[in-house]
């Protein structure tokens, strides 16, 4: 079903390289919500989240003629929104104000999830792994990408990613036995 997917949307990238700007608004529906939610996971602000798929959505008109493999649309969209998600975040955390209500919020909230369900302690013990880790966990078992479109997105080797989702696991079951 997934490559069913993929095959449309490369029939859309196609007909919009051919000049028909309808198939871009079909492209836009089908992905905007998810875009933005994949925005949304890196910043935790709706607005901002939103911003940051609009400049996206600029960029994918401006090189959507240079795309040389269509069926990969989704996977080239969400490469740009990451780039763009993270680009803000590492602005943000230039900010040292920023930085200080991040932590107090984290230790404040490690307090109430010790007392909450199985699902809250996993969600906190992901909260503690390193960004990178976070990241493959979160396009791996909630996106549903391949290995190999994860290592497009994040532009690493898919060794790279294979080794992220060894260790992140790994320290999760350390974590959660402390817990």
């Amino acid at each position: 079903m997934k490559d069913t997917h993929k095959t449309f949307d490369g029939l859309l990238v196609l007909e919009y390289q051919s000049g028909n700007t309808k198939a871009m608004s079909l492209l836009v529906k089908r992905y905007h919500k998810k875009l933005c939610g994949h925005a949304f996971w890196y910043t935790k602000d709706i607005d901002v989240s939103k911003d940051i798929v609009q400049d996206s959505w600029k960029v994918i008109i401006q090189k959507m003629n240079s795309l040389k493999e269509p069926n990969n649309f989704g996977s080239w969209a969400t490469k740009i929104v990451t780039r763009k998600s993270l680009d803000f975040i590492n602005k943000e955390n230039r900010k040292r104000e920023h930085l200080k209500g991040y932590y107090e919020a984290s230790k404040n909230g490690e307090d109430r999830l010790d007392k909450e369900s199985e699902i809250n302690k996993l969600l906190h013990a992901i909260r503690l792994l390193p960004k990178n880790q976070q990241i493959v966990l979160k396009l791996f078992y909630i996106e549903e990408y391949s290995l190999k479109e994860m290592s497009n997105i994040l532009e690493i080797s898919v060794v790279t990613v294979k080794s992220r989702l060894f260790h992140a696991r790994e320290k999760l079951k350390t974590i959660l036995k402390k817990q």
